[in-house]
């Protein structure tokens, strides 16, 4: 069956009133656990296991991919106006949303994650109708080597890019490669960094941290630095975007749908990378007089490109766990036990076995996309209402539902204390100018990182110069240098060239002024 007549076949059992109703909901249920900090797509999609067990399979997963969607994009709301992701996919969004939400721009931050979303996810879908064959091909081409030299680029760019320094970016990827390195070794057996704790055996959860560092950290230091003069409220300002608003979006918007689909399809590529690499190169794109608003005001490239890459990535999660029953990610894991427990083998024959169920699923997928940005769209307002809470009871709100979000994921009491002893490091963190967003990247990397690196070696018998001599991993590795060396090459000669231009005009080259 050709991939025009799968469609035809998929849309003619999508757009049934039954199935249509599973999108609907499980788009509404995504984007109301994507906005909630500690609860994910994964985890809702496990506690609807069991519920969804009578239900068609055709059903069942046409509300699980629902969730999915809407959990990519509710993520990006409290990561907008509380600085709080729902998602570690939202992580880089809260870099520039937040900032946009606290000077009045609230409104264009979500309007340009909704219409992102779709443009993505839209895009994303495409590719995995037309391209998922062709992009796992070359995605399983990659080995070990080349998955290393990735993840060595991204922890460049976090440095290069977040902070006021490169070494405040690597103390604190530093932070999270050690929070990634607790728990058992999955190569020896033996566990590392658990001090005797019993819980630390399975490692630190990812949506804990991200909640300590992000909430917990946040309101701890307006909390310290709270006078009255904060506690009033503040202007939520236009809810729409502006001519000039999307003329800003619409080329991060297809720059992040580019990204994220191909590190969506990658064996362990998840949203993490594909985010912060869009927030880098949009941070160096952007039009020279707009350039100050990254940090600063809010930039809004830096909410369109990343939230364009997460759930453009989302759908090519979908690619390896249909075409080769891998998953790439939790949520992908949960649904492929959901596939075998209706007994059904996701593979290369699943396009053939099962045509019905997987052009069903990718045409619900379209629909999906069109049932979000009609349903969230429309709440922008409501969703930005949040900012007129004054500050004092938002955040104390914040810290209730993020202590109950963590004991919610494992009800264990250490995971609340790992969650306040993060959420303090993190608040003299915010207060010595280090950022947070490389610890979470770094926890999320380096155990990935390590285990590409130990099975290069492997490989290679111990020859550390196959990630030199691997065409493409060198060219990753020469792009990290790049990165990492050239803006300060051109930070030096840009300072030599003004000194030159005022020794040229007679003017002081060094030292205090005259006088």
């Amino acid at each position: 069956m050709d991939v025009w007549s799968g469609l035809a076949l998929g849309f003619g059992n999508a757009l049934t009133l039954t199935n249509m109703g599973w999108a609907l909901l499980g788009c509404f249920l995504g984007t109301a656990i994507g906005v909630l900090p500690g609860i994910g797509p994964a985890l809702t999609i496990a506690l609807l296991l069991p519920i969804t067990f009578k239900v068609s399979a055709t059903g069942a997963f046409i509300l699980f991919c629902g969730v999915f969607y809407g959990a990519m994009y509710g993520g990006s709301t409290t990561s907008i106006l509380l600085n709080t992701p729902g998602e570690s996919g939202s992580i880089i969004t809260a870099l520039e949303g937040a900032k946009m939400a606290r000077n009045g721009r609230a409104g264009p931050a979500l309007y340009t994650a909704a219409v992102g979303s779709f443009v993505a996810g839209t895009i994303g879908t495409l590719g995995l109708s037309f391209l998922g064959p062709l992009v796992v091909d070359l995605a399983l081409k990659l080995g070990p080597a080349e998955y290393f030299s990735l993840m060595v680029l991204c922890f460049v760019t976090v440095s290069a890019v977040l902070g006021s320094s490169a070494l405040r970016g690597l103390a604190a990827l530093g932070l999270g490669l050690m929070l990634g390195l607790i728990g058992i070794d999955l190569q020896t057996g033996q566990p590392r960094m658990t001090f005797g704790v019993i819980e630390l055996l399975d490692g630190t959860d990812v949506v804990l941290v991200a909640v300590a560092l992000f909430a917990v950290g946040e309101t701890l230091y307006l909390a310290w630095r709270y006078h009255d003069e904060h506690a009033q409220v503040r202007e939520i300002g236009r809810l729409s975007m502006s001519k000039e608003d999307w003329k800003r979006s619409v080329g991060p918007w297809f720059r992040g749908a580019a990204l994220g689909f191909p590190f969506g399809v990658m064996p362990a590529g998840g949203s993490e990378m594909p985010t912060m690499l869009s927030y880098y190169f949009e941070r160096k794109l952007v039009r020279p007089q707009f350039r100050k608003e990254f940090g600063t005001t809010g930039a809004i490239e830096g909410v369109a490109g990343p939230e364009a890459a997460n759930n453009a990535a989302a759908a090519g999660i979908l690619v390896p766990m249909l075409t080769l029953g891998l998953p790439t990610s939790a949520t992908a894991a949960i649904m492929l036990s959901a596939f075998q427990s209706y007994g059904i083998q996701p593979g290369p024959m699943l396009f053939t076995t099962q045509a019905d169920l997987v052009w069903t699923l990718i045409a619900s997928l379209y629909i999906a996309n069109i049932m979000l940005v009609v349903l969230n769209l429309p709440l922008v307002g409501l969703w930005a209402r949040i900012l007129k809470i004054p500050q004092p009871q938002l955040y104390a709100g914040i810290l209730v539902f993020a202590t109950i979000g963590t004991y919610g994921i494992s009800n264990s009491v250490v995971d609340l204390v790992i969650l306040y002893t993060l959420g303090v490091i993190a608040m003299f963190m915010r207060r010595f100018d280090f950022p947070t967003a490389p610890v979470v990247i770094g926890m999320i990397l380096g155990p990935m990182a390590e285990q590409a690196m130990r099975q290069a070696l492997t490989i290679s018998q111990g020859d550390w110069s196959t990630f030199v001599t691997r065409p493409v991993s060198v060219c990753i590795l020469a792009l990290a240098l790049v990165a990492l060396v050239g803006p300060r090459l051109y930070g030096l000669a840009s300072r030599r060239r003004a000194l030159a231009a005022r020794a040229e005009a007679g003017g002081p080259t060094a030292g205090p002024p005259p006088g």
